[in-house]
């Protein structure tokens, strides 16, 4: 066999005085008795290490370079066969209205004066017929102009396309790949490098490691294996490095791509898929993420790439080409064989000319000769037959190695970090577990990772409390020590309805979070990195914290400074209603990001929405004032409960009375006249009424302005409860939103 399936170059895991049983042997090829997890292969790494040598080793990376032997396991075959996948695309055609009515056979049968248009449906291939295959050791490139086709054989390949859609089959080993198999085996890096700019090189590997990586490895070992693919991905001198974005600068735009396949292949997966790795990279760094991804090929994984136009030197790195134009291959070989392949088709490249500009400049020129996709045609026929008599193939090789099951027990044995592999052996999808770590831990690392994330980025946080400080020292100020006269009272009410609602305002700051995230996450979770709902629950645990110092210095800036009622235990209340308040807004908000992937579409909603929770929270119109057709959206407003809940708080107290005698004619136009013609008022309406009314006489207590406003159904208790609810409520909403929104696949 050739040098290019020689053993992985350095393997961060095992120890020179590693000794597995003998595989036994099955139809002449070596087969482990009992497939082991990764974690039990390492644990007997760890025992040999311990018990089987008088002195403990260091755990080290062993250089391999020296080694040439062929492998004992046969390698992976991907094989692919007349895939097909097809569109369907709308256009709308303006025609004169005498064509306006047509029988089922497009005959018209009537007209009239006036044009209307019709929506024509067309489907369009996008992949027509394509064959092929990708072997271990070997790194397969997809070349062609843009809309060739080149992205759309990586997503089919990658189970990023609907079965229903995809016509064809794609077999490793012989065997059909399974979706739950493929995800945990493979890993797929998009053109977009998607990472978290304020953390190091070091820090993202890392935490890729702690999603992909078992939990039974130890934390020395992943330390280890991410040292290792460091130095692989020649990425040391960055290492400390963050990331960095467009107001932080970090690394280059070569060494971000690395990091990018980093955090791909942490776990080592047998077949590796890339989206235009090279994409927006100078010649050096494209041709050293190429010679990164052949030192993974020779490691003992399927590489399968797409690639615009590579220079000479990356020619030199890849094993196998496919040339594709509009969906069809007119092309599929060794690079070498392209002199030789247009040479036979009439076409020769010229001496000290690139072979690959050539090929791509002739494919265009045949394009542009007929615009309907016919000017290939002959290079499509000839290629067809160039394959059948250079290279027959024969679809029963793939099954004369190892069965797909026994081939990845093997490649885990021989250090592959297949995540989650088990002992069971009843079938190829169940010798991989979905998820590589138990929920709770996925939980505290996804908290960890975001955490840190936001350390470093203080400026954020430190806005959102500026803004909430300013807010609530604006309110202190312009609703200072309210008393308890009528005026007070609605100055009360208009302050508690512009403190709550300014609560949620405060939160749509959480909408681009997620809209930042949104195509970090689908990455991760596309191949099982985590689950959503822990994601979703980590999403919720962090911004805990925060959420309760901004409702803290909230409370604290606005409940002595206003003189609000209740002592200790009211500011209390005070302060968890606004805490729940934050965390149903948070809550909302982060629902919508889910939904919406637009920030400035996401603003508006949230404005909008935001503002009708408060037209019908009860301030402006009382609940028994609203229309029948409009009263469920009351209570649907989030501004509603903590509204009532803090009026409950403030006037729920019937001993204190706030109104008397004398102040019943505030708030009137005889609130100008003298306390003495006061007086006089009360007595003859006392003597009218048979009450004795006196300046001092309590006519309206709490309870009673409680009842003015509607807010007789609910306790402050459970008006704090269900805001709470509502947090919780949206939180699941958010769930089902990423559930089935993001499910990352063409249709």
């Amino acid at each position: 066999m050739s040098n290019k399936y020689s053993p992985m170059k350095k393997i961060g895991f095992l120890n020179r005085e590693m000794d597995l049983e003998p595989p036994a042997k099955i139809n002449g090829h070596h087969k482990d008795t009992i497939s082991p997890t990764l974690g039990e292969l390492l644990k007997r790494v760890e025992d040999a290490q311990n018990n089987g040598t008088p002195n403990n080793q260091e755990h080290r990376v062993i250089n391999l370079d020296h080694l040439d032997q062929p492998r004992s396991v046969p390698p992976f075959v991907l094989s692919f066969n007349n895939l097909t996948y097809s569109v369907k695309t709308s256009r709308k055609l303006t025609l004169p209205s005498c064509f306006r009515r047509k029988d089922t056979l497009g005959v018209v049968t009537n007209g009239e004066t006036h044009h209307h248009q019709r929506k024509l449906s067309n489907m369009k291939t996008l992949l027509n017929d394509i064959s092929g295959e990708a072997r271990e050791g070997e790194v397969l490139a997809v070349l062609g102009a843009s809309g060739s086709g080149k992205s759309t054989l990586i997503d089919a390949l990658a189970n990023r396309i609907a079965k229903d859609s995809l016509k064809g089959n794609i077999t490793l080993n012989g065997e059909v790949l399974e979706s739950r198999l493929l995800k945990v085996i493979s890993a797929y890096v998009m053109q977009d490098d998607l990472l978290f700019p304020m953390l190091t090189v070091e820090e993202t590997l890392m935490f890729s490691a702690e999603f992909r990586l078992p939990r039974s490895l130890s934390k020395s070992k992943k330390k280890a294996r991410v040292q290792a693919l460091i130095d692989q991905l020649g990425l040391r001198n960055a290492a400390k490095t963050v990331i960095g974005d467009e107001g932080h600068r970090g690394v280059s735009g070569g060494e971000r791509r690395r990091v990018s396949i980093g955090i791909d292949i942490i776990h080592d997966p047998i077949i590796l898929f890339l989206d235009e790795p090279t994409s927006g990279l100078d010649s050096t760094s494209a041709f050293m993420v190429v010679k990164v991804l052949q030192r993974i090929s020779q490691s003992g994984s399927i590489v399968v790439m797409s690639i615009h136009q590579p220079s000479s030197r990356i020619l030199g790195l890849l094993d196998r080409l496919i040339f594709l134009s509009r969906g069809q291959t007119v092309y599929s070989g060794s690079p070498s064989n392209i002199p030789r392949y247009f040479s036979e088709f009439g076409n020769p490249i010229p001496e000290n000319e690139n072979r690959i500009e050539f090929a791509l400049d002739f494919i265009r020129e045949l394009e542009q000769s007929a615009p309907n996709g016919g000017g290939t045609k002959p290079l499509v026929e000839f290629n067809k037959s160039w394959q059948n008599k250079h290279y027959p193939r024969n679809l029963e090789s793939d099954r004369l190695g190892l069965s797909l099951k026994d081939a990845i027990s093997a490649s885990i044995s021989r250090g592959k970090l297949v995540s989650g592999a088990t002992n069971d052996a009843s079938s190829t999808a169940s010798t991989v577990t979905t998820f590589a770590n138990p929920f709770w831990n996925e939980v505290i690392v996804l908290s960890e990772r975001s955490m840190k994330n936001s350390r470093r980025m203080p400026e954020l946080f430190g806005m959102r409390l500026g803004a909430v400080l300013v807010t609530g020292f604006i309110l202190a100020t312009m609703f200072w020590q309210l008393d308890s006269s009528p005026r007070g009272i609605k100055e009360r009410l208009g302050f508690f309805a512009f403190a709550m609602s300014t609560t949620f305002y405060t939160c749509a700051d959480a909408l681009p979070v997620f809209l930042q995230e949104r195509y970090i996450f689908m990455r991760e979770t596309a191949y099982n990195a985590y689950r959503r709902s822990s994601y979703v629950l980590s999403h919720s645990l962090v911004v805990i914290p925060s959420l309760a110092f901004l409702s803290f210095a909230f409370a604290a800036t606005t409940f002595w400074a206003v003189g609000l009622a209740g002592g200790s235990s009211g500011f209390f209340f005070y302060f968890g209603i606004i805490f729940a308040a934050f965390w149903a807004g948070s809550s909302f908000v982060t629902f919508l990001s889910g939904i919406l992937s637009h920030v400035m579409v996401g603003y508006t909603v949230v404005v909008a929405v935001l503002a009708y929770f408060l037209l019908f929270s009860g301030f402006f119109i009382n609940r028994d004032r609203i229309p029948p057709y409009w009263i469920w959206f009351h209570y649907m407003s989030l501004v509603k409960y903590p509204f009532e809940g803090v009026l409950q708080n403030e006037f729920n107290d019937p001993t204190k009375c706030f109104v008397t005698g004398v102040q019943m004619f505030d708030n009137t136009p005889l609130s100008i006249a003298s306390n003495q013609m006061k007086v006089n008022l009360l007595k003859t309406v006392s003597n009218s009424l048979g009450l004795a009314i006196t300046p001092t006489t309590c006519v309206t207590t709490g309870t009673d302005i409680l009842r003015d406003q509607g807010v007789t159904d609910l306790s402050k208790w459970g008006c704090l409860w269900i805001t709470i609810a509502w947090g919780f409520f949206f939180r699941i909403l958010f769930y089902f939103c990423l559930l089935w929104g993001s499910k990352n696949k063409r249709s």
